[in-house]
């Protein structure tokens, strides 16, 4: 039985009420799940996370077809397009660690430099500016925004509260609100402040790094899975097609469907063992940061 065999309105129909139903669970779980929404720094708009879909989206269609062809299974070539466009989703948290972790040791590093800047009785108004060219890649962006409004006379108060949002980290707001009540409060003592919120930055930083290291191992136990089992059906698929032709029918697909949204479960469930929560931000304007130097 080939793909356009079984392509008849009776499957159709059932591959739909499957989705549907699969897609009420999903709906359902979520719902239940607690949680707090994000800030709206953090919202991506639709038009991005479109333009995200749309770069993988031929991919997801190229892949989709080839799981057609070899298998002559829809709905196993519909999964297959939902993983890639769900890919970085699924898989993405490792790299968001990364980022994060080298988010944090640009910190440090800078609360250094602005340490050894400030310590040659130079004030924040001109110590920032003068520590962007020396500041590591993953925060350099932010700060060279945040010396652009220093530059044009934005209050030194509101230009690091909006660094902050911009930069989005709880591990950046404690360096910044030291910042923000010396900026107001114009008392001595800020070099020795700066050491220790270093210190702070350098201790989280080693916390970050050994956690990242623990769940890395996870994340690739996550993706040999997908990848063995997926290998291993296709291969099962061409070499050995009898065993697996009771799936060639309507009630194979609907039955299909139930096997693929376990373990899609279970994916979700390993795939959160790899998320690293970090605490909340408590230096969160009232209203959304906006980029540019306005």
């Amino acid at each position: 039985m080939n793909g356009t065999e079984l392509l008849t309105p009776q499957v159709v129909l059932i591959m739909l009420l499957g989705a549907v139903a699969a897609g009420g669970i999903v709906l359902l779980a979520t719902a239940l799940i607690p949680r707090e929404p994000p800030p709206p720094s953090t919202r991506t708009s639709i038009i991005e996370d479109l333009r995200a879909y749309g770069r993988r989206l031929p991919i997801a269609i190229i892949a989709g077809l080839f799981v057609l062809l070899i298998t002559g299974w829809p709905v196993a070539a519909i999964a297959t397009v939902a993983l890639v466009l769900l890919w970085d989703r699924l898989f993405g948290g490792g790299r968001a660690a990364r980022l994060s972790v080298a988010r944090i040791e640009a910190l440090a590093a800078w609360t250094e430099s602005l340490r050894d800047t400030v310590a040659g009785a130079v004030g924040l108004e001109q110590a920032i500016p003068a520590s962007v060219h020396a500041a590591g890649p993953a925060i350099r962006d932010d700060l060279q925004t945040l010396a652009d409004r220093l530059r044009v006379r934005v209050p030194l108060p509101e230009a690091l509260q909006r660094f902050a949002d911009e930069l989005d980290d709880s591990g950046a707001d404690l360096i910044i609100a030291a910042l923000i009540l010396n900026s107001r409060l114009r008392g001595p003592g800020l070099r020795q402040v700066l050491t220790s919120l270093s210190e702070s930055a350098r201790a989280e930083l080693e916390m970050r790094q050994r956690v990242s290291a623990g769940r890395r191992s996870t994340e690739r136990s996550v993706q040999i899975v997908v990848g063995v089992t997926v290998l291993f059906v296709v291969l099962l698929r061409v070499f050995n097609p009898d065993y697996v032709e009771p799936y060639g029918t309507a009630l194979g697909q609907v039955v299909l469907v139930l096997v693929l949204g376990f373990f899609a479960a279970g994916i979700a469930w390993m795939q959160r063992l790899t998320r690293f929560e970090t605490p909340e931000r408590f230096l969160r304007s009232r209203s959304p940061a906006k980029g540019g130097v306005s």
